[in-house]
């Protein structure tokens, strides 16, 4: 990602997380305002809302209207971030470099906080999109929404690679949780911002395949880290694939083998921007960061 491009994207990382600080204040009862607050303020790359922000405003729409979705969007993924690192699903003590939610919290609160924060994303699109966006849009991105965030999205992949540990998986299978756990929230990023920016059938179609490579490319890039990182560097606690047992990517066929399916799923989701005429540095810089990474 070069200097401009990267510019561009802390400009929308930064309108974001004023945003979300914004959209969240601490009230009674204030433990749980705290803990929400303290995850998902807690830092991060702000990915998905910055590609929702980056596709809507391609198609035409304005900053304030596809903010909302935005911010919710990056509460849903924090909600699926504590949860994953509860003891009871991947059982990690620190997330973006932190001691996660439930070691500063307790579990029963960094449970109920990922709730809190699950409900609270789809008050924030109804409550804050501005009325120049039609309510039946508004409906439509709700439904994406509760799409990714319910059994048909992440839940189905975090039960699938649950139930996969310590277990020999099909290609299909994993391919089902990389589906589910990850590209879903990519593919939710791109077609709200579409549907806010007024998009067609068509390049809402060509953006979900798009969102698809990234997402498993972005998954098998995190699999990779996950065996080459620090704690320092990962922000999570590395190498817990292997001691769970998970069946990954690199697992499965290697490090090296690993790479090359990065740089060919980055490389087709770059095309697939390219061949249907969607012209976004970010786009293509977010991919690009990736790249440079397995380089």
């Amino acid at each position: 990602m070069d200097l401009t491009v990267k510019n561009k994207f802390n400009e929308y990382r930064k309108i974001v997380d004023e945003s979300l600080d914004k959209y969240i204040e601490v009230v009674y009862p204030e433990s749980i305002y705290k803990s929400m607050r303290y995850s998902l303020l807690a830092g991060g790359k702000r990915l998905r809302p910055v590609m929702a922000i980056e596709t809507a405003l391609l198609f035409g729409a304005k900053l304030e209207e596809i903010l909302p979705s935005a911010c919710a969007i990056e509460m849903l993924h924090c909600q699926s971030l504590i949860h994953d690192d509860l003891p009871c699903m991947d059982n990690d003590d620190f997330r973006r470099g932190k001691p996660s939610n439930h070691k500063v919290f307790g579990e029963s609160t960094a449970t109920l906080a990922g709730d809190a924060l699950l409900s609270y994303a789809p008050k924030v699109i109804i409550d804050k999109t501005p009325s120049s966006v039609k309510p039946e849009t508004i409906l439509k991105v709700l439904n994406e929404f509760f799409i990714a965030a319910g059994v048909d999205g992440i839940i189905s992949g975090q039960i699938v690679d649950i139930d996969s540990e310590k277990k020999k998986i099909s290609d299909k299978t994993l391919d089902f949780i990389y589906e589910y756990k990850t590209a879903k929230l990519f593919k939710l990023a791109v077609r709200a911002g579409a549907l806010i920016g007024g998009a067609s059938d068509k390049q809402l179609s060509v953006l979900t395949d798009f969102a698809e490579k990234y997402g498993h490319a972005f998954q098998i890039y995190d699999d990779i880290l996950d065996v080459t990182s620090t704690l320092e560097e990962l922000g999570k606690t590395p190498g817990k694939d292997e001691n769970a047992e998970k069946s990954t990517y690199v697992s499965m066929y290697g490090l090296e083998k690993a790479k090359q399916q990065v740089l060919f799923l980055t490389s087709q989701a770059c095309d697939i921007l390219k061949s249907n005429n969607i012209n976004s540095d970010i786009l293509q810089g977010i991919v690009s960061n990736i790249v440079e990474g397995i380089k």
